[in-house]
């Protein structure tokens, strides 16, 4: 079974983190919501709260097929901070195990560590100048899947970064399904 960790910290954009939980519990795999915060409840950047079963330090001996990063500029802040977090992300990294990041998250959380030099990658629009400091190619495409990293620029896109991780870790007839299922129009469809 498939295990995805879903990090959240306050200031999360919810349509992005809500987005990701929601279309990869359509699988079969594990996921897990975990906190990187002092306490377990966080507050996205509209408010909304959220308490996360796990704390981000109870995620560290776990081997995960996918991390998936929300953005919003503060979550992306905090998890840049975030040292067990940027432990688990390097070694995600490291092993080519699959990563995920929209919007603020590609840039805050990994370029900002200098982890993603070799990739293409996006962004939310307004910080692709920073971005294209630390990644080998910016692309303004929705969702860029290079390799093992899979980045997507907004809450607008966050439906189809969702579906883009499915069809990586699950394959194209399971994200179709998915999508199928949630009235959701696939590119070339």
């Amino acid at each position: 079974m498939s295990k995805i960790l879903i990090p959240l910290a306050d200031g999360v954009e919810d349509i992005e983190a809500i987005a990701i939980y929601d279309i990869l519990s359509r699988t079969d795999a594990e996921l897990t919501l975990a906190s990187i915060m002092p306490s377990n409840r966080i507050t996205t950047l509209r408010n909304l709260v959220i308490e996360a079963p796990y704390r981000i330090e109870e995620c560290l001996n776990t081997t995960w097929n996918l991390i998936a990063l929300p953005g919003g500029k503060e979550g992306a802040e905090c998890m840049h901070n975030s040292e067990p977090l940027m432990e688990l992300i390097r070694a995600q990294i490291e092993s080519s195990r699959w990563l995920g990041a929209i919007c603020t998250a590609p840039v805050i959380v990994l370029g900002r560590h200098q982890l993603i030099t070799n990739f293409k990658a996006t962004c939310y629009k307004a910080f692709r100048s920073e971005l294209s400091q630390y990644v080998k190619e910016v692309s303004d495409q929705r969702v860029v899947v290079d390799r093992n990293l899979v980045t997507s620029q907004s809450p607008g896109t966050a439906i189809e970064f969702a579906l883009a991780l499915v069809t990586c870790l699950f394959g194209e007839e399971r994200t179709h399904s998915i999508a199928h299922t949630m009235n959701v129009l696939l590119p070339g469809k």
